[in-house]
């Protein structure tokens, strides 16, 4: 699987993908300087593209690809047909949060780091992707403690978007409240692996996606909703914010609910 392979591959070969940190939108790989470098990367490998890939994936676009980059490509075409409006709000949550993922590990990988975040962030691009095509998404959580490699950090934040969860938000805007919860996890990883100016490009589109995310729950909801939501916010900031990590140090963190107040 996507995972094991880039367990194996990533302190020997990183991806050479570009990739920017500013956009969790988009995503683009370069083909290796060399032909003896690509052979390297492809036998450092284990990963069965064929798990992620047809046939026909791996003409044209993929051809110059190392095993490890055409799964990750293959992936992110997959999660396309779980992001089209005939499917559930969850679904198209779910796809673009396993999007999310995957542009993290590949930034991560192309910054030749040595952090555990992008393994983590893989793993949880293919277990949604997974779920996704065996129809059990369902069975996945839509708050999801923080990981060992990150931090709860801007518990503002953090409370508009498991407020939102709460009220129904991912039905108006799924892939916002997504790209947004994915940023604000590569934000702290971010701030505590370098520093703060680093991470602040990550806290700001996280802010910007939930300003949109909090709009369109406001634009499908009457005044009655809208003050519910406010409310809940400020139940889940006091929730949150004694676990702000002011110390710039990222041990994970259980989300607790708010029947544990």
């Amino acid at each position: 699987m996507l995972y094991s392979t880039i367990k194996v591959a990533t302190y020997k070969n990183p991806i050479c993908a570009a990739f920017s940190a500013v956009l969790l939108l988009s995503m683009t790989s370069c083909v290796s300087n060399t032909a003896t470098v690509h052979q390297n990367r492809v036998n450092a490998t284990t990963a069965n593209t064929s798990d992620y890939c047809q046939s026909q994936d791996l003409e044209a676009t993929h051809k110059n690809q190392n095993t490890q980059q055409r799964a990750m490509s293959c992936m992110l075409a997959q999660l396309q047909h779980y992001q089209q409006k005939d499917k559930t709000a969850q679904q198209q949550y779910f796809a673009y949060k396993a999007q999310a993922w995957l542009n993290y590990a590949i930034h991560k990988d192309s910054m030749y780091s040595r952090s555990p975040a992008g393994l983590e962030a893989a793993k949880s691009a293919e277990v949604i992707l997974q779920a996704l095509k065996n129809g059990s998404e369902n069975d996945l959580v839509l708050i999801q403690d923080i990981s060992a490699s990150s931090a709860l950090m801007r518990p503002d934040l953090w409370a508009t978007l498991s407020a939102l969860k709460d009220s129904g938000g991912i039905i108006s805007a799924p892939r916002e409240i997504a790209f947004s919860e994915v940023a604000l996890i590569w934000a702290a990883t971010d701030q505590c692996e370098h520093n703060s100016r680093q991470a602040g490009s990550q806290f700001r589109m996280a802010d910007r996606w939930l300003e949109q995310a909090r709009e369109a729950f406001v634009n499908t909801h009457d005044s009655k909703a809208s003050v519910a939501l406010e409310a809940l916010i400020v139940r889940y900031y006091e929730q949150y914010s004694p676990f702000d990590a002011n110390d710039d140090r990222c041990n994970g963190q259980v989300l607790p609910t708010l029947d544990q107040i």
